[in-house]
This record gives C-alpha cells, sequence and structure tokens, in this order.
C-alpha cells in the first residue's frame, strides 16, 4: 500500500533464561504488591483481616476490625491495654479503591478522627494509617508529612470537604469548642502505610500468606544442639525407643545410659532423637508461615504412608523401627506444602512424634 511505511517481523529472540515447567504451566510469577492491585473488595477485606488478626496481634493487646457503616472513622484498631479507647491505640483506615488514596478520599476520614475524639467517642489514636492496595498517592502523602500544612488544609477546605460527611444525621460546622480542639490538635499522627509493609508484615506473620501470594517457604532453620537430658515431651517415643531395644537384644534396657554396651544401638538412638528435634524445629517453624492444620496433615500423610509397614511382622521392635524411618523417607510427597522443605531428619522425626502420641508402636 502506497505512502505507508513497514517492515517484516523477525522471529522472536528468547528472553535468554531457561523456561521452568512451573512458568510454562502457571505463567510468570505476579510480585504481591502487584497482585493486590487486582483485588476486588472481598478479597482486600480478606487480606486486612488476615493482616489485622496475625501481624497487628504481634504488637497489641487486642486488635478489633469494624465494617460497615458507623465505624467512625476506624476501620482497624489495635490496643495497647486493657483500657481500649480509653488508653493507647492506633487505628488503621482500610480504603479499598481502584486508584491511589487522594487527599479528598482521606479528608473526611480525619475529621471523623477529630470529631468523634472530641465527641468523647474515644481518646485520640497515638497513630492513624491509611492503607489501600494501590498505595497512596503522591498529594496525599506529601501532606501527610507535613502535618501543620495538612491541618491547614482541612481547615481551609472543611465547609467544602468534610463538615457535612462525618455523620447522615447532621453537619460539624468548625467552630466554638470544636475548633479550639481542632486547632491543638496532633495532626502528626496521620500516617500511611505502604502496602509493601503490610505485605511484609503479612509475609512474616499470616499462616495465609504463602497460599494468597506463592512463593513458597523459606529455608528452614537449623534445630539447635539435642539437649542432654530426655526432656519430658519427648519421653514416651524414648520409651518406645528403649522398648525396641530391649525387645531386639532380648534383656531389659530400661534407661538411655544402657545403650552405653551397645555402641550402633546407642548411635542410632542419638540421631533418633536428633532428628526428633529437626521435625520439632519444622513445627514451630511452619506454625506462622502456613495454614492451620497444615503441619498435622503433613504428619497424618506420612503416617498413612508407613503404618502398613509398622503393621508388618519383623524379628524385632528395632527392625521395625529402621523399616518405617526408611519408608518414611522414601516417600514421595509433593501435594502438602510443608514438603519442599521437609528434610530426611524431619520425616524420621515426624515418625518419633507419632509415637510419642502412639500413633505408631515398634513393640507390642
Amino acid at each position: 500500500m502506497s505512502g505507508m511505511n513497514f517492515k517484516s517481523i523477525g522471529t522472536p529472540s528468547s528472553s535468554g533464561t531457561a523456561v521452568s515447567a512451573a512458568q510454562i504451566s502457571q505463567g510468570p510469577t505476579i510480585a504481591p504488591v502487584a497482585r493486590i492491585k487486582l483485588y476486588n473488595a472481598d478479597e482486600w477485606e480478606a487480606l486486612t483481616e488476615e493482616w489485622a488478626y496475625y501481624s497487628l496481634k504481634k504488637t497489641y493487646q487486642e486488635v478489633v476490625r469494624f465494617s460497615g457503616a458507623g465505624d467512625k472513622g476506624v476501620d482497624v484498631a489495635g490496643f495497647t491495654d486493657a483500657k481500649g479507647f480509653d488508653g493507647v491505640w492506633d487505628g488503621c483506615q482500610c480504603k479499598h479503591y481502584s486508584t491511589p488514596l487522594t487527599l479528598g478520599i482521606a479528608k473526611p476520614e480525619i475529621a471523623k478522627v477529630i470529631w468523634y475524639s472530641f465527641k468523647g467517642e474515644y481518646t485520640p489514636p497515638r497513630a492513624y494509617y491509611f492503607i489501600g492496595p494501590q498505595g497512596i498517592g503522591t498529594k496525599l502523602n506529601t501532606f501527610l508529612k507535613k502535618p501543620d500544612t495538612l491541618k491547614q488544609e482541612v481547615k481551609a477546605t472543611w465547609d467544602k470537604d468534610c463538615r457535612a460527611e462525618i455523620t447522615d444525621t447532621q453537619e460539624a460546622p468548625l467552630e466554638g469548642d470544636f475548633l479550639k480542639y481542632f486547632d491543638k490538635f496532633d495532626f502528626s499522627i496521620f500516617m500511611a502505610k505502604q502496602p509493601l509493609s503490610m505485605i511484609e508484615e503479612s509475609r512474616q506473620h499470616n499462616p495465609f500468606h504463602a497460599a494468597r501470594f506463592g512463593g513458597g517457604l523459606p529455608p528452614k532453620p537449623l534445630p539447635g544442639p539435642t539437649p542432654s537430658a530426655i526432656r519430658d515431651d519427648e519421653s514416651r517415643y524414648v520409651e518406645q525407643l528403649l522398648s525396641a531395644y530391649s525387645d531386639h537384644k532380648k534383656e531389659s534396657v530400661p534407661f538411655p545410659d544402657t545403650l552405653e554396651k551397645w555402641p550402633s544401638l546407642k548411635s542410632h538412638f542419638n540421631r533418633q532423637r536428633e532428628a526428633f528435634y529437626h521435625a520439632e524445629t519444622l513445627r514451630v517453624f511452619v506454625r506462622d508461615k502456613v495454614e492451620p492444620g497444615t503441619f498435622e496433615r503433613h504428619q497424618g500423610e506420612i503416617r498413612a504412608g508407613v503404618v502398613d509397614t509398622c503393621d508388618s511382622p519383623y524379628g524385632d521392635g528395632y527392625q521395625r523401627v529402621c523399616a518405617v524411618t526408611k519408608a518414611a523417607q522414601d516417600m514421595q510427597l509433593t501435594a502438602n506444602p510443608i514438603s519442599p522443605i521437609a528434610q530426611v531428619q524431619d520425616r524420621h522425626g515426624i515418625c518419633h512424634q507419632l509415637a510419642n502420641e502412639d500413633r505408631l508402636k515398634w513393640t507390642e
């Protein structure tokens, strides 16, 4: 066609990196901060509740979430003491908008905090955060960093942006005692919490974070040294092991010290205790990182995979222990979120956790 410039499309070049099977089946990874921008109002509310419950409870004595009309400017409140709104508390306004939060959105919420604290509904919060999935707009963020300028702006536009926006039943003119209260009010309490900060707090404390955002679990920390003394919470599986050794040697093995005359059994016993503490470290580590019950399901999967081995006939209990831990080691487990970070020692240790609850038994 005359008068038009065009060129042939060449062969697209590769990205220069190897493409994984997961990327082929699921597409490229979406960063959490980008993912929450796609959230609808219900998904945003669910994330907010998870964040408030699991993250803020690490800081406050009590955390409450308000919804619907009549929240008096507070979506989430964290109380530092039993006095609640009469004590020291922090508030959050978690707005769901398709764009970054603006000064126009924030002004009525600021007005509510000042009005309701003036009316004695609550003491002024120590801090009050604005949060939104799209973040905080540049203009609002600038005003929040300059409390005196923010106060002047709210005061100058009160009649237009705030006076009739606080309640449905009355207007709130900025005059008289309320004006005096406004002028003394500390505007430095109003701050922004960016989505990245919220996501990081969720990553550290929210057990639903990995399921919500993906990315897998971080590496499991190594357990500390195995305690030299048998603790009360490991007495039952130790008792079971000693019974298995007794069955193997056909003589009483009442205490761990009795194993000194059988170096191979003593070494086996020490390895089983190390494995138990590996599994305990895993249990504690994932407690705040996966949904409640995930570790227990992993235990159940291992029990289901070894129970037939455990119930098979053996010459003695020690042989049964070795067969069961070997079966646990050889299992192919991929469905449970814990599976990718569980080591061989963890699987052995889970067998002893199960024995500690008599869900596996080494001798009759």
